[in-house]
Formats: C-alpha cells, sequence, structure tokens
C-alpha cells in the first residue's frame, strides 16, 4: 500500500512541474504573424526613402524633319506637304462675271447663251444699256475667261456672231451706205474673223469703219 501511494505522489509531483513549465511558454499562431506582401512593402519602402531619386536629364536632340519639306509626322511617319498650286485658285471668270464685266462697262449682253464656257476664246455681244433703239453693240472677248477688250474702239450699229470655235470667232457687220436709216442697211455686211494667236486676238480681215460720209460703214 504504501509503495502505490508513494507511486501516485510521484506522479502528481510530475505533473505540477510539467504545468509550470507550460505556463511560461508563448504560443504563437499564424495569424498573429506579419504578413508577407507587409514585409516587402515595409523593406521597399525602407529602400527608397533611403535612396537618393535621380531623374534623367531632359533630351536636348533636336526633333526629325523630314528630307521632302514636311514635318515629321507621330510614330516615325514623315509626311510631304502639298504641292503650292493645291493651295491656290485660278481666277476664271463664268457667264455671271463675264456680264458683270459688261454691265461694269454700261452694257447688256444680248444672248448669254453666246458664250461658251468650255472654250479658251469667248465671246459676249453687249448693247448700251442707255441705248432706246437697240443699236450701238459691241463684242466683248474673254480668254479662258479672262476679259482681253472688244472687237471695236467705237460701238457698231449692230454685231453679230457667225461662228465661233475654241480660238476663233468670226462676226458679222451690217454696211451702211450714207443717209441709210439704222433698221434698213443697203451695203450688206462684212465677215470678219477674229483668230487668237500666241494669245493675242487678231482680225483676218479688216473692219469697217464706224462711219464714212462716201463709202460703206457699220452704222
Amino acid at each position: 500500500m504504501r509503495r502505490d501511494r508513494s507511486a501516485a505522489l510521484a506522479a502528481l509531483a510530475l505533473t505540477a512541474a510539467l504545468a509550470g513549465c507550460g505556463s511560461q511558454t508563448k504560443t504563437v499562431s499564424v495569424a498573429e504573424s506579419p504578413p508577407a506582401s507587409q514585409t516587402s512593402a515595409t523593406a521597399s519602402t525602407a529602400t527608397s526613402s533611403s535612396t537618393p531619386t535621380k531623374t534623367a536629364p531632359a533630351s536636348t536632340a533636336p526633333a526629325p524633319t523630314s528630307t521632302a519639306g514636311g514635318a515629321a509626322a507621330p510614330g516615325g511617319a514623315r509626311t510631304a506637304p502639298e504641292p503650292a498650286f493645291t493651295h491656290q485658285q485660278a481666277h476664271a471668270e463664268g457667264l455671271s462675271e463675264a456680264v458683270g464685266v459688261l454691265k461694269a462697262r454700261g452694257y447688256t449682253p444680248n444672248e448669254t447663251s453666246q458664250y461658251h464656257s468650255n472654250q479658251t476664246l469667248r465671246v459676249l455681244i453687249g448693247t448700251k444699256s442707255e441705248s432706246s433703239d437697240g443699236y450701238d453693240q459691241q463684242a466683248f472677248f474673254f480668254l479662258a475667261g479672262r476679259y482681253i477688250g472688244t472687237d471695236t474702239k467705237q460701238p457698231s450699229a449692230t454685231v453679230k456672231v457667225v461662228s465661233q470655235s475654241d480660238t476663233e470667232v468670226t462676226l458679222a457687220y451690217p454696211l451702211y451706205r450714207s443717209g441709210d436709216p439704222l433698221a434698213n442697211p443697203s451695203g450688206g455686211q462684212a465677215i470678219v474673223h477674229f483668230q487668237l494667236n500666241d494669245g493675242k486676238l487678231t482680225p483676218l480681215q479688216e473692219i469697217p469703219p464706224a462711219s464714212s460720209a462716201s463709202g460703206l460703214s457699220r452704222g
């Protein structure tokens, strides 16, 4: 019996000793451990704050330009400027501008259908706006739409376009004898071809005079 009691006391003493040792041991759970990401971030912050920041020097190299005269486009592609003529408009007079030329000189067009915009040489017959009887007429010529002048310095009683082509216009002038009324010329008519040569308009036949005491005139 004493042996059994002694064994029980020894076992009890050993258990108390083990309990005393365990109370001094601190248990650390996984949740209390600092995350690896926080550790890395902390280390990175520390490294960044301790390392001085260096700024790369600005580039002084000039921007590339195209050898064709245009500026370099983004991405390294180069563009050439448009040809100079694409920025300009060639001055060309259409029918409305031609009518304006006649009106500015005191004339009213007779037949606007005679003006052919597709021809190099163009013509419009006009009558003085102040005329009350429809006489006092002149032919107005245009070169590729640009006004170049009239057939005569002084107007004729009447003048008509007989025919026209790209570089030639044929006009007809009724001829008057002395004493003829304007409505009844008795001398027939003169046909004059106006031809464009090297940019100059030239009558190929003699133009009748504006008046004549003894011969024929264009009134």
